[in-house]
């Protein structure tokens, strides 16, 4: 039951993929339902990564169940303008190569708005688009995502609640989430088709979906916050027929999850008191009190709710020593442990390691940086530090990272190759015909040989990087996983090659501690299924002797950070060592200034490594410890907990 916070019905789940069923046998239920009416049942349907997962399950539930499509009739959300039916990044070829070219669906039943049309001829066919849906007797479910600006369909921030289907421009935080998909903002559309406020709130059900922790906060606010144009989400709170279905991440800001003491008495909720629990309400109320943890008095604990810590401890005084020695003992300057021959009597214990390997020294470790720049990034500090305590260290980058290459980029070493002639006479000649094709077209071709190059730069910058954190040449892995390379159009998924690829390398290190990128509000999804592929790879190896005595510690690079109430390790680090990882990051030259990928975000990716680290170190020291000039931060998982637990 919603909260007295929400103020509309939703439905929390595991996992995206548990939802996406959940929502798919909801749509199945009313397809036969109206089958066996002998009724059509109208669907609203919406594009992106959110519905990809419906749509795979759909097509399943077609295959092997025999669900039938041949009564349905579809209605698209949106359509980017202007762009042709046939271009790989339309929601026409979107929709076709996800769902209506895998059903029974037949053609003429499915909709979308046209892209290709004038200018000019827009309005007339947006008018248009409004009385087929009327025709067809209106929607009945109507699916919908949700944007990092609010938005539901493309109805932008400022979007009026009696708008209608229409030609929009698009927001330049919704440019800039959709440019990977273009290869970078100025190639990514200015306007939109999409039907309307009015239009959606016209249909009889509507159900949004909603994945990952980047949409957490946006989430929140079309949940609990005032109905508002800024939010066009919001508006669905009008809806008597509306349900929010999302995954833990997603909702993992709402009251009821991220401090659901305000709500009422866990023990009413099913919660309890746990250590977690308990820390995540003490820093909180330290940050709502703007006081240290070991400040706080009865009076802040009552007052905010909190009176349960102090029966079950008896005091604010014991409550605060609680939490503060669970925040200190998170923070170590050996993350991969001390060798126990050089410890001496009184030296502060290594507490964040717990596997069985803890007394080992030195360490095999296994880094996993999923582009590869995302080692140095997150957690380029941390791997300075354990290169200089002895620890054998590997990386192992996991994709090429070439998509995220510009092609002027590439360009310019191209003409360096061929102006110092460095390239014999084929080669020379290969260079002048790649130059006459992009004059020619306005940007390299997309061939196997230019992708390829690109995956050298990044290769070559990741050993520069290595280099400049003493990491050798010899335990650096490239797996150039191929799923990443997946063509236009369609979804990236993992193979068996990419899983193979990620067996080898931990069958070959056997690592003790592994260290991966956690980071999963990766826009284009990289981060996701490379922490996936790991998930299954760990899973299919789980019998071997080594994986029960490894450790796993999560990292996140320049998307998002833990928050303090998650970390379980935090790694000091001084201003030397700052310096020295921006110098790694630096050495990714074709990502400063001109990354093709920075997202909302434009500060580049030095800037974001340093404020996050700092930002930390700041946030600690409020709270009541010691003042350091920055911190990396990681998330603990056994190998177990990690296979069963970690939504994805």
């Amino acid at each position: 039951m919603p909260s007295r916070f929400e103020h509309v019905p939703l439905a929390v789940f595991q996992s995206s993929a548990d939802a996406s069923k959940a929502v798919a046998r909801d749509i199945a239920a009313l397809m036969r339902e109206r089958q066996a009416e002998g009724r059509q049942a109208v669907l609203g349907l919406a594009t992106g990564s959110t519905p990809l997962g419906l749509y795979a399950e759909l097509v399943r539930m077609h295959r092997e169940e025999g669900l039938s499509f041949a009564n349905v009739v579809t209605f698209n959300l949106d359509e980017y303008h202007p762009i042709q039916a046939t271009h790989p990044r339309s929601y026409c070829h979107f929709m076709h190569a996800h769902l209506f070219d895998h059903v029974d669906i037949p053609r003429e039943n499915t909709h979308l708005p046209d892209g290709s049309v004038p200018v000019a001829g827009a309005e007339a066919h947006c008018a248009e688009y409004e009385r087929m849906i009327e025709s067809a007797g209106g929607i009945d479910l109507q699916v919908l995502g949700i944007g990092r600006t609010g938005h539901i369909g493309f109805n932008e921030p400022g979007s009026a609640r009696r708008s209608r289907t229409r030609r929009v421009t698009l927001d330049p935080l919704t440019r800039r989430d959709a440019s990977g998909d273009f290869g970078g903002v100025e190639n990514t559309p200015r306007y939109a088709i999409t039907m309307g406020v009015r239009t959606i709130l016209e249909a009889r059900r509507i159900v949004l979906m909603a994945w990952g922790q980047h949409k957490a906060e946006v989430v929140r606010a079309a949940v609990e916050g005032p109905v508002t144009a800024q939010v066009t989400a919001s508006f669905l709170q009008e809806h008597d027929q509306v349900r929010f279905v999302m995954d833990q991440a997603a909702a993992g800001a709402l009251t009821r999850f991220r401090t659901p003491w305000l709500i009422g008495a866990l023990a009413d909720q099913g919660l309890e008191w746990d250590p977690g629990m308990m820390r995540r309400a003490i820093i909180w109320l330290s940050q709502q009190r703007k006081k240290a943890v070991l400040k706080l008095t009865d009076d802040d604990y009552n007052e905010a709710g909190l009176g349960d810590l102090l029966r079950i401890h008896g005091s604010a005084y014991e409550v605060n020593l609680a939490g503060f020695y669970q925040l200190q003992h998170t923070i170590t300057g050996w993350p991969g442990g001390r060798d126990p021959k050089r410890t001496r009597p009184g030296d502060a214990p290594v507490r964040p390691l717990h596997a069985p390997s803890a007394g080992v020294f030195p360490k095999r470790i296994l880094i996993l940086s999923p582009h590869p720049d995302d080692d140095v990034i997150g957690m380029g500090g941390t791997l300075c530090r354990l290169v200089e305590h002895g620890h054998a260290v590997h990386i192992a980058y996991q994709v090429s990272g070439a998509n995220a290459v510009s092609d002027e980029a590439l360009m310019g070493i191209l003409r360096f190759v061929g102006d110092a002639g460095l390239a014999d006479a084929q080669a020379a000649g290969r260079l002048k015909s790649i130059f006459a094709a992009q004059q020619s077209q306005g940007a390299l071709p997309d061939t196997p040989e230019v992708v390829g190059w690109k995956g050298v730069v990044r290769r070559q910058e990741a050993l520069a990087a290595a280099r400049v954190c003493g990491v050798p040449e010899s335990r650096l892995h490239f797996l150039d996983m191929p799923f990443y390379h997946a063509s236009p159009g369609s979804r990236r998924q993992l193979k068996a090659e990419d899983l193979a690829s990620m067996r080898s390398i931990l069958a070959e290190v056997r690592p003790h501690l592994i260290f991966a990128a956690g980071d999963l509000d990766d826009p284009h999804g990289t981060h996701r299924l490379c922490l996936h592929a790991l998930r299954d790879a760990l899973s299919e190896l789980f019998r071997e002797p080594w994986v029960a005595q490894s450790e796993l510690w999560l990292y996140r690079g320049a998307w998002s950070e833990w928050s303090a109430d998650e970390i379980d390790m935090a790694v000091p680090l001084s201003p030397q060592e700052v310096l020295r990882r921006r110098r790694a990051i630096f050495c990714h030259q074709t990502q400063k200034d001109q990354a093709l990928y920075l997202g909302n975000d434009r500060r580049e990716f030095w800037q974001r490594s340093e404020d996050r680290s700092k930002r930390l170190a700041e946030t600690y020291n409020a709270l009541g410890l010691a003042e350091y000039e920055a911190m990396e931060s990681f998330k603990r998982y056994a190998p177990e907990n990690f296979i069963r637990d970690l939504p994805l």
